[in-house]
């Protein structure tokens, strides 16, 4: 699963990556982003790519209540077409999570040991695979989002057995395509290349959700 990342780069940055109408939304660096939080996303409208909050957890339009949301933070992408919490949004609502950095921990010896995965690229950004929906309960409307994780490739692997799906700029339009089949969208939900990502240490700061500073970025030692 992914259950923390991070977004630490200047908006100008995010805006020419994602090639996005507005960026502004997101000013500040994220260090240390947990489920339950706001998130930035990218979404099309009208053609353009746009960039909106979401609460990190998807609630499904037909849920009776909020708290689905804790349980649906990641969507399986070899099941996310047929999945009832997922199907719909997979179809019609997807969305391109900006991230320059994720965790995972390595279970050793009954520990848990946390890694920063970023780009190789020390100015790239990933592109998460997501899906955003809207719910409305209680007299107001909540607009929610996952991330997609699927098989990790081999350098991940290393750590954990799973890892997000990260898009490449040449697939933004294809995934964001709300003319987009079933078929075609599960063409891009592969890993993405060892190549494309470095690994390294980091301390236990960063298991406290509470902590969003630059320590929880640091390597360890």
């Amino acid at each position: 699963m992914c259950g923390r990342y991070s977004l630490t780069c200047d908006p100008r940055r995010l805006r020419a990556y994602f090639d996005l109408a507005d960026s502004g939304v997101f000013s500040a660096p994220r260090y240390n982003i947990a489920p339950s939080q706001m998130v930035p996303a990218v979404v099309a409208v009208d053609g353009a790519r746009c960039l909106d909050l979401f609460r990190w957890g998807l609630i499904p339009s037909w849920a009776k209540d909020e708290k689905i949301g804790y349980s649906t933070i990641n969507a399986r992408a070899e099941t996310v077409d047929s999945k009832p919490a997922f199907r719909s949004a997979f179809r019609h609502r997807r969305c391109l999570i900006p991230a320059d950095g994720f965790y995972e921990w390595q279970a050793v010896d009954g520990h848990k040991l946390p890694w920063r995965i970023v780009p190789q690229d020390d100015d790239g950004l990933f592109a998460f695979a997501g899906l955003w929906e809207t719910w409305e309960g209680g007299g107001r409307s909540v607009h929610s989002c996952t991330i997609i994780v699927g098989e990790p490739n081999e350098r991940v692997r290393a750590i954990h057995d799973r890892m997000p799906v990260i898009l490449e700029p040449d697939s933004f339009d294809a995934w964001l395509d709300e003319r987009a089949t079933v078929p075609a969208l599960r063409e891009l939900l592969r890993p993405l290349p060892d190549s494309r990502l470095r690994l390294y240490r980091v301390s236990e700061h960063v298991n406290n959700p509470r902590h969003d500073d630059a320590a929880c970025i640091s390597p360890l030692g």
